[in-house]
């Protein structure tokens, strides 16, 4: 399958602006940790913006990504991306063994995180520095939906401080920062 094909298929299944913004940012950062990891970019690109593709149809727990693994099935997506789709949410059982489902873990709350406190700053993601993410990660009260022991699982399965995978992400946030909403 092609990136155009999953970029469809998304658009097909999520009408929310919010929700495929949050997917662009997933597959902002995915892309940028398969150039750094030399794996296929586009693969990973397929996963970051499939990864909740079919939870403004199903989203309810265990609905999603449950359901939307079997669309992918019958669609011929390969197993690999539809394990890592499927790990990315804890309760599937699903164990994060590639190194691509461990990225999507690792940078998928992060990317809702990250947005939330960038669409309150002026310049928005442009001069948005780690103690700033690192500070409202510790106020519970703020985005107070977003798992912080997910950002800390993830980073630690991935293997790498939380203080780079923030600076990456953000690097690779900032790279979208217009089809993401958050150019100043």
């Amino acid at each position: 399958m092609t990136y155009t094909n999953a970029l469809n298929l998304m658009h097909e299944y999520t009408k929310s602006d919010a929700l495929r913004k949050h997917m662009y940012a997933v597959e902002a950062a995915m892309r940028a940790y398969a150039i750094k990891f030399c794996e296929n970019e586009e693969t990973w690109a397929i996963v970051g913006i499939l990864h909740d593709f079919d939870y403004e149809k199903y989203p309810t727990i265990p609905e999603h990504p449950l359901k939307g693994s079997e669309i992918l099935k019958e669609k011929g997506y390969s197993d690999d991306i539809r394990n890592a789709i499927l790990g990315h949410a804890n309760f599937s059982n699903v164990p994060r063994e590639s190194l691509m489902a461990k990225v999507l873990y690792a940078c998928d709350e992060l990317c809702g995180f990250i947005t939330a406190v960038a669409v309150i700053r002026p310049n928005k993601i442009a001069d948005l520095e780690v103690s700033s993410v690192k500070k409202k990660l510790k106020d519970k009260a703020f985005a107070k939906n977003v798992n912080r022991e997910d950002i800390n699982l993830g980073v630690n399965e991935l293997g790498v401080p939380l203080e780079e995978h923030i600076k990456f992400v953000i690097e690779a946030m900032k790279a979208e920062a217009e089809r993401l909403g958050l150019k100043s």
